[in-house]
């Protein structure tokens, strides 16, 4: 199991910590135990960075070619100017701090939301700034639409965002959220759960059926269908009706009855 997010940030704020410790006592000498893999400052994807506080790189593992470059401009994904970020960081009276941005992981195209922590080490003449980071989404639960799996389910078109039973990382929730298609003319089979289901419109207009009692659906709207209860979806609109379902506990085949 994964450490928990809180847990990660201590780890990492302890590593850079000490490793500014060794950066105070030894200076350049420091550098090459930091380029060292599969030591306690270089494994899987986590390692130790130092810059000087005008913004040259002196260690990089992940690009050692990227050693002696400025990079006092640098941005973030977005533009956030993190290089500047990095160097107040270090220079501010607390010489530490956190720093959030969005950072592309290695062979990827597509930014993830890393954390970064910034801690200031003087030797002699020398001030550096040394710092790590850890990409929030390993240690949160966080899905996309854009890489869920969709299915036909009761006729119509969903993915599952989020069950607790098939999650990396234990959302401890006793709940599950689907995202829903209904695209224009289409209808859901019926169909009756178990246990209680709450709809909540993304976007579109439609109908739910429930007990064949007709409600209205648009944007922004959330109706609960109680347990045992007949129910059925239709899209009335023009364009896909998009809704988030949300049951609890958690969907389970066994709880599902499609009503012929």
């Amino acid at each position: 199991m994964r450490p928990e997010f809180s847990t990660q940030k201590d780890i990492v704020a302890l590593k850079v910590r000490e490793a500014a410790g060794l950066v105070e006592e030894k200076g350049e000498e420091a550098f090459p135990e930091f380029r060292e893999k599969d030591s306690k400052w270089l494994y899987d994807d986590f390692y130790i960075f130092v810059w000087n506080t005008n913004g040259t790189r002196v260690v990089y593992p992940p690009d050692p070619k990227g050693e002696g470059q400025n990079v006092s401009s640098l941005t973030d994904f977005n533009g956030k100017p993190i290089g500047r970020l990095f160097i107040e960081t270090a220079l501010s009276e607390s010489g530490e701090g956190w720093i959030p941005y969005e950072w592309p992981r290695t062979n990827e195209t597509e930014p993830s939301t890393k954390y970064g922590f910034i801690k200031r080490a003087v030797f002699g003449k020398e001030t550096y700034l040394v710092g790590s980071g850890f990409y929030a989404e390993d240690y949160l639960v966080v899905r996309d639409t854009g890489n869920c799996e969709f299915i036909n389910a009761t006729g119509v078109s969903l993915c599952e965002l989020m069950h607790p039973e098939r999650m990396e990382i234990d959302p401890e929730v006793n709940y599950s959220i689907a995202y829903v298609i209904v695209d224009p003319g289409e209808k859901s089979l019926r169909h009756r759960l178990s246990n209680s289901e709450t709809y909540y419109v993304l976007e579109g207009s439609g109908m739910i059926y429930i007990d064949d009692i007709p409600v209205s659906l648009h944007k922004g709207k959330l109706v609960l269908v109680p347990a045992n209860e007949t129910q059925y979806l239709e899209n009335t609109g023009s364009s896909s009706l998009l809704l988030l379902a949300i049951d609890q506990p958690a969907w389970q085949a066994e709880n599902e009855e499609i009503i012929e």
